[in-house]
């Protein structure tokens, strides 16, 4: 199995079972925690081929369909163990790991259909990596991954735009690039996990000024 294609797999578990915890709180049935599991899990993918007009990727391969529903249906069963402060630990990294991986394929995938350069694959990217996230948030009603201090946007959309410049340096080296990148998000991202880094301060008190952070 390609290891890109095993990552991304651990990363569409990792979103949905993230999902499922996050909305379990509310009161959230069975069907509603699928739901959500799904389109976390495949949503940001899914945002990014619609923007492309081009065939969305799990219409190809149900694959990841097939995982987010049965990641979704034990998480929702599993909620107790999975909600252990090890295993829960281990489910954010795994979803560090989706996100850093899940970013340069955005990126890389819109760089191949040549949208909007230079620009546009960087967004595409974010929204890959985040769309799935910020549509669960939208609908279960929760603050949204750009509305707090925690340092997740920071790290992939670094990943993105390092990952141009230095495709743009070295374009004969696009699979090492790609992997270097990957690396060096997937470490900002469990450096913030392990440490609770936040937005800096600087950045924060222009936004709590104007009240759009909580």
């Amino acid at each position: 199995m390609d290891i890109s294609y095993a990552l991304g797999m651990a990363g569409t578990v990792a979103f949905a079972v993230t999902a499922v915890l996050a909305v379990i709180p509310r009161g959230i049935d069975l069907f509603g925690a699928i739901v959500m599991g799904i389109i976390t899990a495949v949503g940001g993918g899914t945002i990014r081929d619609l923007i492309l007009d081009v065939p969305v990727f799990w219409a190809s391969d149900l694959n990841y369909i097939w995982v987010a529903l049965v990641s979704s249906i034990i998480a929702f069963y599993g909620n107790r163990l999975m909600s252990r402060k090890n295993i829960y630990s281990l489910m954010l990294y795994l979803d560090g790991a989706g996100v850093a991986l899940f970013v340069i394929q955005g990126t890389e995938k819109a760089i191949g259909y040549d949208f909007g350069m230079p620009v546009g694959p960087v967004i595409l990217g974010i929204i890959t990596a985040i769309g799935g996230g910020l549509t669960r948030d939208i609908l279960a009603g929760n603050p949204t991954l750009l509305m707090k201090k925690e340092l997740y946007a920071v790290p992939v959309t670094f990943g993105a735009i390092l990952y141009m410049l230095l495709l743009k340096l070295f374009p004969e080296s696009s699979g090492l690039i790609g992997l270097v990148c990957v690396l060096i998000t997937f470490l900002i991202r469990a450096a913030a996990i392990h440490w609770k880094l936040t937005v800096p301060s600087w950045m924060l008190l222009k936004l709590e000024k104007n009240n759009i952070i909580n």
